[in-house]
């Protein structure tokens, strides 16, 4: 039987610290109810990133998934996770890692699926990285500050729609899937979280093209109150909107990543 998750971070020393973004999720039922937000899991290889004491770990082991590789980067929770390590031989890899600089897909075969509670400093960077190689992952959980995940989710003409919205919905379909909130955590954040559902089109763009939407949005976003034409000045202000059939008088925020795609092709 194994022990409870309190027992663990007292074992091992593992008090959360907030520079790594630590908040952690001790409630079996609750980590139960996301690891079934991720679906179908029987077959595929899951990865986990930043699984602390390991109580979403235990709810992936739990599941059909054929194995599960945990990714941290503090040692104290790779020490524990090792522990948890010896109940489950063949399912369970610990990689003790950075995952913003490490290639997640090379660690385990497809199909692949990622379920996380990200940390908060580093969620929305791992997300961006993921999505350069959104081809590699059937389907991707993961847990955000509810502000990120409604950005991530976010449609145009909204306050939240941006950047990120942007760039996730050119490569994935996102939505929400449930909210969480600050008593569900150990110790708990002065925000509500949310879980986001994010699947990869079958069709990727080009390495190109999302190269080129990322100079966009990081220009048209980085100045959203400006008109486009002033905020996409070094990339062909008027000329370049022209082109594309765009009015130089709208905001970033107006525009769909339809035309965004399109003002990549004029580049």
């Amino acid at each position: 039987m194994l022990p409870p998750l309190r027992e663990v971070i007292a074992r091992h020393r593992l008090d959360a610290r907030k520079s790594l973004g630590q908040h952690f999720l001790l409630d079996e039922n609750l980590c139960a109810k996301i690891v079934r937000q991720a679906g179908d899991l029987a077959g595929r290889h899951v990865i986990e990133v930043g699984p602390g004491p390991g109580g979403l770990t235990r709810a992936l082991l739990a599941s059909e998934a054929t194995c599960v590789t945990a990714v941290e980067i503090d040692a104290r929770a790779a020490g524990a996770l090792r522990d948890l390590q010896g109940d489950y031989p063949a399912r369970l890899h610990v990689v003790e890692a950075d995952a913003l600089t490490t290639d997640l897909a090379t660690l385990c075969p497809e199909p692949r699926a990622i379920v996380a509670n990200l940390p908060y400093n580093a969620g929305t960077a791992m997300l961006v990285r993921w999505l350069h190689q959104a081809a590699a992952w059937e389907r991707m959980t993961l847990m955000f500050q509810l502000e990120v995940a409604q950005r991530i989710a976010a449609l145009p003409g909204s306050s939240s729609y941006g950047r990120l919205s942007v760039l996730v919905q050119l490569t994935c379909n996102a939505d929400i899937l449930m909210r969480v909130p600050p008593a569900a955590f150990t110790p708990p954040p002065s925000v509500t979280s949310a879980v986001v559902g994010v699947v990869p089109h079958a069709r990727q763009p080009m390495p190109d093209v999302l190269a080129k939407v990322e100079r966009i949005t990081a220009a048209a976003f980085g100045q959203r109150r400006k008109m486009l034409r002033g905020s996409l000045r070094a990339l062909g202000g008027v000329s370049l909107l022209e082109r594309a059939g765009i009015d130089p008088e709208r905001r970033a925020e107006t525009l769909s990543v339809e035309e965004i795609v399109r003002l990549a092709g004029e580049i």
